[in-house]
């Protein structure tokens, strides 16, 4: 599998809770941190759901 990172850009103030969990699942939380993982069907998912407050870049 490829490998991402995806780094928080926006804020997840006014944002609904699913969102919010899902941000926190990717191991996120505050404006530009960032992670690596692993890009399997469930993370692509998660990318797609928050993607408004995300960036994503391939590794």
């Amino acid at each position: 599998m490829a490998k991402v990172q995806i780094t928080q850009t926006r804020s997840t103030i006014k944002r609904p809770d699913t969102q919010i969990r899902t941000i926190k699942a990717l191991g996120l939380g505050k404006i530009n941190r960032s992670v690596e993982v692993e890009l399997t069907p469930q993370i692509a998912g998660m990318i797609r759901k928050v993607n408004h407050l995300i960036t994503v870049k391939e590794l």
